[in-house]
């Protein structure tokens, strides 16, 4: 066995045991709050109770029975589907734009908001949509998750459009349509795997977001995130519920990206050879 044979076979250990010891570190908690969501408190305190235990469905009968939880589902959807949609409409033309036309300042000034601590801008926000009386409603979390998501869709977008020829442009131009036609008509079709990663990234912000709902949001327009808070009291935590109310509010986007998965990495790797 020659020794370049021998060095393949020890990276190729190594990149197992990596990626092994990475694999448990990210699913170990998933995995600790799914036990934990079908445990009841005692089970959750209790060492020997890790992986044998009795399960029970009573954290969830809990989560389910608040008639609030409902209303916070469809709040977070509401808000996603708005700010992602109003997201879209914005940042993919200006993508456009900005790479086309060599709009490099703007885009810096633009991709420059995605690195600003957003908690820094909730009281500014505050203050401007108290005196807009729009604190409490849903105008108020659409436009304040938009601010993050448009930088994030203008960043995808501007590396998916370097790899759309100009040529394709130019021929639709040619033979007679406009600048807006050949877009819409032309270039969309061909970008739709980094509309559907910008779409799917920014849909999982805003459904994750917490602190923004917890500000500027009123009793009726609360959001997922902030209903764990019900299972969070004074005196003690009911785990077993709070635990319940996470695994409910992560599944539908661990489906989501597993389902996009493929886009998410087309998205992401288009643009990385030109032309």
């Amino acid at each position: 066995m020659t020794t370049r044979s021998l060095e393949s076979r020890g990276f190729v250990g190594l990149r197992a045991v990596l990626l092994i010891v990475f694999g448990l570190i990210c699913l170990a908690p998933i995995v600790w709050m799914v036990l934990a969501s079908f445990k009841t408190n005692i089970d959750i305190y209790d060492p020997s109770s890790t992986f044998s235990f009795t399960p029970t469905l009573q954290n969830y009968s809990a989560v389910f029975a608040q008639a609030d939880f409902l209303q916070f589902f469809i709040n977070s959807l509401i808000i996603g589907v708005g700010s992602t949609g109003l997201a879209l409409l914005i940042g993919v033309p200006a993508a456009f734009s900005m790479q086309r036309f060599g709009m490099a300042k703007s885009s810096g000034l633009v991709l420059l908001s995605r690195v600003i601590p957003h908690v820094t801008l909730l009281v500014p926000w505050y203050f401007i949509f108290a005196s807009l009386q729009m604190v409490g409603g849903y105008s108020s979390l659409v436009i304040s998750h938009m601010f993050i998501s448009v930088p994030l869709i203008v960043w995808v977008m501007i590396g998916v459009f370097e790899g759309v020829p100009e040529e394709l442009e130019e021929a639709a131009r040619v033979d007679g349509l406009t600048h807006i036609g050949a877009f819409r008509r032309i270039v969309i079709p061909l970008v739709v795997p980094g509309i559907a990663t910008s779409a799917i990234l920014s849909f999982i912000f805003s459904w994750n977001n917490f602190v923004f709902a917890l500000v500027l949001s009123g009793n009726s327009t609360r959001t997922l995130p902030v209903a764990i808070f019900n299972f969070i009291g004074y005196a003690s935590i009911d785990w077993g519920a709070l635990m319940a109310a996470c695994v409910s509010i992560t599944a539908p986007m661990i489906v989501m990206a597993l389902l996009g998965q493929k886009y998410v990495v087309a998205g992401m790797t288009a643009g990385a050879v030109k032309g």
